[in-house]
């Protein structure tokens, strides 16, 4: 890992703050550029090929921008426009003209009647939302699912935690643009990590060392871009969506842990666990980090507690459904078979040997059983630390699992470089307990 290396730190560091800064924003803008233009033009997905023409050209002025930032400051170094106050503004304006503006033209164009803007999952969750609203739960049984056309079961699957439909809920009540679930996902996307970057500026830093709050903002600016302008999750964002809130929720979920909050970190994890499983893993590695502050109570209760919440009425209404959607389907057990198949290496096992799916679910587990011993013999005591296991940890599963897709890799790419920012001095970190105690009280929490 890089936080336990640090030579690797150091190179990090020195590629991160070449010219201020600027010299990776660049290559960050103008690989993002010819990825976006990639995209429209090769693109077999017609809302990815909408997208890439957008937003090709908003990564293609934020590169022009940089460009311009990088001669003024080889002739004005303390120029305003140079500093991070700018950085931060270019950041925002490339997130609006790549992930923004891109998602309102698909919303408007779909809503006008145009039925190639928006991937699948955008219609599951608003279908969700429908059913929430009409019969209490988002979720068809399997005997309605089966009584539906073939070319038609896939999209009765509802492959996600209850609280999902919540984002569909607008389009049960009016159809227009504005309620198009992504606009949703775009609207609790950007107060979340409004509220992340509020947590972890007002964290104090260290009183010894001048540049600390400045290099920890450098370090807060690189994981938003990460989380916003980065093509998979500005791609994500305009086309499907729904996993944006939930990588956000737990990206404030780490802020809070590292602003010494960890009653509210566990409501912040809960909500997104309350959305999707993949928010499950870093629940549970909060959880551990919470206990090694005698505060593992405090998390578990909005942690687990939520998501706990959000199945109930689910559960009472129709348990055979939330099986059949949650369970069954993400597992390969359904009546249709999940269309989440990139060629990582679990798919590729799992499709290309006798017995691969066993094989693959194998290697899952055995990274699993692994990943718990890491925890127990060294439990994260920081956020940082947290946030290193949840990247890796997600990244290694990605890599496993029979069904995934490429775009999942937002997960821990966001993550890994989120962790930097969470940093706190040394001085304002709690006492290390004595391991003799920490079990013991711990568990008692």
């Amino acid at each position: 890992m890089i936080a336990d290396d640090p030579t690797a730190r150091r190179r990090w560091r020195t590629l991160d703050t070449a010219a201020g800064g600027l010299a990776l924003d660049l290559g960050l803008y103008a690989a993002s550029t010819i990825f976006a233009a990639i995209t429209a033009v090769t693109s077999t997905l017609l809302p990815h090929r909408a997208w890439g023409t957008v937003a090709a050209a908003g990564y293609l002025v934020a590169t022009l921008v940089v460009t311009a930032q990088l001669l003024l400051r080889r002739r004005s170094p303390a120029s305003p426009l140079v500093g991070q106050p700018a950085r931060w503004m270019v950041t925002g304006l490339a997130w609006a003209g790549t992930a923004l503006l891109p998602l309102l033209w698909q919303s408007i164009e779909r809503a006008g009647g145009r039925t190639d803007r928006a991937q699948e999952e955008v219609l599951v969750v608003e279908r969700a939302g429908a059913r929430l609203l009409e019969h209490g739960t988002p979720y068809l049984g399997p005997d309605a699912i089966a009584a539906l056309p073939p070319g038609e079961q896939l999209m009765g699957y509802t492959p996600y935690q209850p609280g999902m439909a919540m984002f569909g809920l607008p389009r049960a009540l009016v159809d227009s643009w504005w309620t198009d679930s992504r606009v949703w996902f775009a609207v609790g996307t950007a107060l979340a990590l409004a509220l992340a970057v509020t947590a972890l500026r007002r964290t104090p830093a260290a009183t010894d060392q001048v540049d600390t709050g400045h290099r920890r903002d450098a370090a807060l600016l690189r994981g938003v871009q990460a989380a916003t302008v980065l093509p998979i999750c500005a791609l994500t964002l305009a086309t499907g969506g729904d996993d944006l809130p939930v990588l956000a929720l737990c990206l404030l979920a780490l802020a809070l842990a590292a602003a010494d909050r960890p009653g509210r970190a566990g409501l912040a994890v809960g909500l997104a666990g309350a959305l999707k499983l993949f928010a499950w893993p870093v629940a549970l590695v909060l959880i551990v980090w919470g206990l090694t502050r005698r505060a593992g109570a405090r998390v578990a209760a909005g942690a687990i507690g939520l998501p706990v919440a959000a199945l109930l009425p689910a559960i009472l209404v129709d348990r055979d459904a939330l099986t059949e959607n949650v369970l069954r389907f993400p597992l390969g057990h359904g009546l249709v078979t999940s269309p989440a198949q990139s060629p990582f290496p679990g798919y590729l096992i799992a499709t290309g040997l006798p017995a691969g799916r066993l094989i693959a679910a194998a290697l899952l587990v055995a990274a699993g059983v692994a990943i718990a011993v890491r925890l127990a013999r060294r439990p994260p005591r920081t956020a940082v630390a947290t946030a290193m296991i949840c990247g890796y940890g997600l990244l290694v599963a990605i890599a496993l699992m029979p069904s995934t897709r490429f775009g999942y890799l937002l997960y821990p790419l966001a993550l890994l470089t989120w962790a930097p920012a969470l940093h706190r001095p040394a001085h304002t970190l709690p006492p290390t307990p004595v391991p003799g105690r920490l079990s013991g009280r711990a568990t008692s929490a």
